[in-house]
């Protein structure tokens, strides 16, 4: 497996180099070809990557990914390989003697945060199946922070999703981390709720709950307040 990961990163690299050489005006004139051609090239790399079994691949993959997000070139490709890896471990999931062997949280975690910078209703799917499926909190709090962070909540599924995951972490494992990507969440979409009701108990809930700190707990008060603020304002002017 590191050899695979060692002869991508390769053959890649000289791919690119062979294509920045050429820069003198008759080639310019191919750019297009040629960015087609390096677009091409770089999906088959990912899509490799990504597929390995090797832990140290899916990062490569991922750094690929992430720099292609950042330059604005991501392919439907490379969308495809960003949900496979941020469902690594849980939706995919391999087995040898029936131990799990590709449970990667850390790869799930990265992917849901490079998910958020490609705002779109298929990220935002894609980040509402991993919060509701995982069980690890440092993924299901990217998640949540990715939600937030696109800022998509078409019939409040996105609202109510992150109440459901709230409401059940605040029993089974109640930690400050995820509670405070909950508040913060919620302070981007709570305007766009239709019905605030099951995001209000969530924050409710996270207000009230003593096993968070008191800036969660604080924070989450205010965001109340807030809520309740715009709902006076909104009675008046009716």
């Amino acid at each position: 497996m590191k050899l695979l990961k060692k002869t991508a990163v390769a053959v890649f690299a000289v791919m690119m180099a062979g294509l920045y050489a050429q820069t003198d005006s008759s080639q310019r004139t191919e750019s297009s070809a040629e960015e087609e051609y390096l677009t091409s090239v770089e999906d088959v790399v990912i899509k490799e990557l990504a597929g390995s079994d090797d832990r140290d691949n899916k990062m490569v993959a991922l750094q690929y990914l992430e720099s292609a997000v950042e330059d604005g070139r991501v392919s439907k490709e490379m969308m495809v390989a960003l949900d496979s890896l941020a469902g690594e471990g849980v939706n995919t999931q391999s087995r040898t003697g029936g131990r799990l062997m590709n449970n990667f949280p850390d790869i799930r975690a990265k992917s849901c945060d490079l998910l958020a910078k490609v705002p779109t209703e298929e990220s935002k799917t894609t980040l509402v199946k991993v919060a509701l499926a995982d069980n690890e909190p440092m993924v299901i709090t990217a998640a949540i922070r990715s939600l937030g962070e696109i800022g998509l909540n078409d019939g409040d599924d996105v609202v109510d999703t992150i109440a459901w995951i709230s409401k059940k972490n605040s029993v089974v494992n109640p930690t400050s981390s995820l509670a405070l990507e909950v508040i913060i969440a919620y302070e981007k979409l709570w305007q766009k709720a239709e019905n605030k009701a099951n995001m209000i108990q969530a924050v409710s809930q996270i207000a009230t709950n003593y096993n968070y700190v008191t800036p969660v707990r604080t924070r989450a008060l205010n965001l109340l307040k807030q809520i309740q603020s715009s709902g006076s304002s909104d009675s008046r002017k009716k």
